[in-house]
């Protein structure tokens, strides 16, 4: 809809009209009169008062009144107003640091009765998660053998949830750095000085290529008032075909637990078990009542100002009221003469 900062100025619409009908009002004053009383001159006022009634009705008035009109719109500074826009929370950064390394490609995940890729259930069971963290500002961290920041912290959850699906295992090594990952997430969340903060890292295994140990990252983490929690996937047990038939084996057997719980107790998080995507699943649903996101937002309606179209028109109604002005017919006879 539209809106004027200040309609006030409308007001002043009818001045030309009161200008023009006082002049007249004092041109048939009998009062008037006594201050001339020669014959001629009272005749002229009467002309007069007979020339402002003309010049009301003349088209030239009414150039020259929706002109002043138009500026009137323009000083009243018109604006498009537009529908009220749900502005996000900033009251919580969260990142994700997900595990990519060759471990993650263990088919010991059972989704819709088929054997998955460990990657494959977080890739899935993620992306709802991200979707349903309206309001806090989501990132992701992958980690192998070393550990990079993939997508910053932002309100965009769908390009979060694209950088999650596209994560390739083995592109950023073999081995797990789980202090590195910590370490990285810390540096990018001390950076923010207002609302909770909060890792959630998921891992497979064991550190075995960090440069920082995962228990000093979380004594930073906890400095810094990071919140970690931590999730352990793997199923305990997966049958694996042999020469002499099939064998039950632990897929989870390089799973540092010990360390992963210690590490979110430190920073006052949790840590969690996740032997099946069902469970992972579970896992994320007690996240989002561990950490709620806020759904009372802040509103606002997007303004867009209409000044140029009222400026634009006066000026064209100026334009012609010239044009008008000019003696285009004594100029258009002129050269005809010349021409005979």
């Amino acid at each position: 809809m539209m809106s004027l900062t200040w309609p006030w100025v409308l007001w002043l619409a009818p001045l030309p009209l009161l200008a023009l009908l006082r002049r007249s009002d004092k041109s048939t004053d009998p009062a008037s009169a006594l201050w001339v009383p020669q014959f001629k001159h009272w005749a002229s006022l009467a002309a007069e008062s007979a020339r402002t009634k003309s010049h009301i009705r003349s088209g030239r008035f009414w150039l020259l009144f929706l002109t002043w009109l138009c500026l009137l719109v323009g000083l009243a500074r018109p604006t498009w107003v537009g529908e009220p826009i749900l502005l996000p929370q900033t009251g919580r950064d969260l990142l994700l640091a997900v595990d990519i390394s060759g471990s993650m490609r263990v088919e010991d995940m059972v989704i819709a009765n088929q054997q998955v890729r460990r990657i494959d259930a977080v890739r899935q069971i993620g992306a709802d998660f991200i979707e349903r963290r309206e309001g806090d500002r989501v990132g992701l961290i992958l980690f192998g053998s070393r550990a990079y920041m993939q997508s910053p912290l932002s309100f965009d959850r769908d390009t979060v949830k694209q950088f999650l699906s596209e994560a390739q295992i083995g592109f950023a090594g073999s081995e797990t750095a789980i202090g590195d990952a910590l370490g990285l997430a810390v540096k990018r969340l001390r950076e923010k000085d207002d609302g909770d903060r909060v890792v959630i890292l998921l891992t497979d295994g064991q550190d075995t290529a960090s440069s920082v140990a995962p228990l000093d990252a979380t004594a930073l983490a906890a400095n810094y008032g990071v919140k970690v929690y931590t999730i352990g996937i793997g199923a305990d047990e997966m049958l694996v075909p042999g020469l002499f038939g099939s064998r039950r084996v632990n897929p989870s057997a390089e799973l540092d637990e010990a360390t992963l719980s210690s590490m979110a107790e430190a920073t006052g998080g949790q840590y969690f078990r996740a032997r099946s995507p069902e469970e992972l699943m579970q896992i994320y649903r007690l996240l989002d009542a561990l950490e709620p996101t806020q759904s009372d937002g802040a509103t606002y309606r997007p303004e867009k100002s209409l000044l140029h179209w009222p400026i634009a028109i006066a000026w064209l109604l100026s334009a012609l009221w010239v044009i008008r002005q000019l003696p285009i017919r004594s100029m258009l006879s002129r050269v005809s003469n010349a021409a005979d």
